[in-house]
């Protein structure tokens, strides 16, 4: 092993920046471009990405500090071949001179205009569809050359785009949401206009090198120094230094796309970091919170004021009020104010039963010889005792569900995927939840990467993560990112169900108690082991056809489960 330096690459324009988050700390174990820390100027935060995979040894900043380019930011222990590797990989490529990203022009006298001016995205380096997270003026405000107007972000970087020119907004061409592009329009100016001098100036200077892509959930980056930077959305030169908006959460990209995931409200979530920054502790403790009932969301606290006719009413989907009534006059009643995951759940699943267009097949799978293996296995196991590998793990058949529905979500993709607007999101993992019942509520802990775990495995976290959600331990990031849900209500009873989708996932499965019944095999009855399915899908996403040969293999392959290899 070797130890090798790693160090802030080039971030356009900026001579210091003050590092306000460390993601990583000695002993971690890191991946190439994953990020290391994160740094803010006075209008871009970005994150910093690792040039190699290895082990931390030492960091070499801390909160608070400033860096620039070519500031130390760590000592990374990596193999032998890939330090050895590093300075001929470095020198193999000739420097590249800085590139401005819009053809500099020398300063020139203001120039004023009386008619409409368009003001438009500048050139942010080479993001793509970067999404605005917040709209800082409104028509009808007077605006000066380069105040702030938006707020943009993409995974790894915000920044503020100014306007290049000084007048009032006749008409804004963006909201909140809306995804932008280098010369989109953004507003319309109107009155007397004073451009403003360095307008068709570069905002930022970036070097190709000191690019990179951006980082697909779920997917590794490329280890190397290859493109798209995280210091590109850094903050056009010459902005005078300005107090960020109010309202808008202190918190990097990553934090508020933590944030989004878990449907937290950042703007009432209170910040550790430095300056009152808000970090990943900082969403996991408020979650945590409003499970417990400690605190309470102000959305909650809107939809408890309002009471039940804007809780339930319907009178936002132009029904009839809903029924008040005094229950006392009828006989003795007993009021029970409902446990706080149900008030946060509930307005979920009441969004998904109206929003989604759900249809629900049911049908049967004969686990007779699957059942037999299960308890073969678990008696082996019991055989071993302390001296098995699987000691005290007992195999169930939900393990066994989990990994068939892997295999038919590899089969027909579309049941592992969400709608991003007129799109598919297609996902490459496999995370399965699991409904679990508990004192406090349902709860849906998620076993992640299950195509890469075996039954033992995903029987053990299984365990583990029930017996969390129980005890009211579960982590957010425990019960975040399913892309597929299993609800068994198999230890209770029951023979189908209806299932309500978990958005944004499109497809959810039911199974209930398995029994015993009579099965024509072509010349007699058997007595075969049946598991009702119950599988309910988004119509907008899959068609009855697709739905009827997903149960169809599923039942196939919990019926023979050697077809799991195939």
């Amino acid at each position: 092993m070797a130890i090798m330096e790693v160090t802030v690459p080039d971030i356009g324009d900026f001579d210091e920046v003050t590092v306000i988050e460390l993601m990583v700390k000695p002993g971690d174990s890191v991946k190439a471009e994953q990020s290391l820390i994160t740094v803010e100027s006075d209008k871009a935060s970005m994150e910093i990405p690792s040039s190699h995979a290895g082990v931390v040894k030492e960091l070499k900043v801390g909160l608070g500090d400033k860096v620039k380019k070519g500031s130390l930011i760590l000592m990374l222990e990596v193999a032998d071949e890939v330090a050895a590797s590093a300075p001929v990989a470095a020198s193999a490529v000739a420097p590249a001179p800085a590139v401005p990203a819009v053809a500099a022009a020398a300063p020139a006298p203001a120039v004023v205009s009386s008619g409409p001016v368009e003001v438009r995205v500048p050139d942010i380096g080479d993001f793509k569809d970067v999404t605005v997270i917040e709209v800082m003026v409104k028509a009808g405000d007077a605006v000066k050359v380069e105040q702030s107007l938006i707020t943009v972000e993409s995974d790894k970087a915000s920044m503020e785009i100014p306007s290049s020119a000084a007048g009032v907004i006749k008409e804004l061409k963006v909201k909140l949401g809306d995804k932008v592009n280098m010369g989109d329009l953004l507003a319309i100016l109107e009155g007397s206009v004073a451009l403003a001098a360095t307008a068709t100036a570069a905002p930022a200077t970036v070097r190709p090198e000191s690019v990179r892509p951006e980082l697909v959930e779920g997917v590794e980056g490329v280890e190397g120094h290859a493109a798209a930077p995280a210091a590109a959305l850094a903050a056009p030169a010459h902005i005078p230094a300005a107090t960020p908006a109010p309202g808008l959460p202190h918190a990097s990209p990553s934090v508020r796309k933590f944030a989004r995931e878990l449907g937290v409200p950042l703007n009432e979530v209170k910040g550790t970091g430095l300056k009152g920054r808000i970090t990943d502790t900082d969403v996991e403790a408020f979650t945590r919170s409003v499970m417990s009932g400690a605190v309470q969301t102000l959305a909650i606290a809107a939809q408890q004021a309002a009471g039940p006719a804007a809780g339930g009413g319907g009178s936002e989907l132009g029904l009839i009020p809903w029924p008040k009534v005094d229950f006392a006059k009828f006989g003795p009643v007993e009021r029970k104010e409902m446990s706080r995951i149900k008030k946060i759940s509930g307005a979920n699943l009441l969004r998904n039963a109206i929003m989604i267009p759900a249809v629900t097949n049911h049908d049967d799978a004969d686990i007779t010889d699957l059942e037999a293996f299960r308890v073969a296995t678990n008696l082996e196991n019991e055989k071993t005792g302390k001296a098995g590998i699987h000691a005290g793990v007992k195999v169930t058949m939900l393990a066994f569900l989990i990994k068939a529905c892997v295999a038919a979500l590899k089969k027909y993709p579309e049941f592992n995927s969400s709608l991003d607007g007129d799109a598919l999101i297609y996902k490459q993992y496999f995370h399965i939840g699991f409904a679990a019942d508990t004192p406090n509520g349902l709860m849906v802990p998620v076993i992640k990467d299950a195509d890469k775990k075996g039954i033992f495995q995903i029987s053990q976290e299984m365990g583990e993560l029930a017996q969390k959600a129980r005890d009211g331990k579960l982590s957010p990031a425990e019960m975040s990112g399913a892309s597929f849900t299993i609800s068994s209500l198999g230890g209770i009873g029951g023979r189908y169900f209806t299932p309500i989708i978990n958005a944004p996932e499109v497809a959810i499965l039911g199974v209930c108690r398995s029994t015993i019944e009579p099965v024509w095999d072509g010349k007699a009855f058997q007595p075969r082991l049946m598991l009702p399915l119950s599988l309910t899908w988004d119509h907008r996403v899959i068609d009855g056809a697709a739905a009827a040969r997903f149960n169809v293999y599923l039942g196939q392959i919990l019926g023979d489960f050697r077809r799991v290899l195939l």
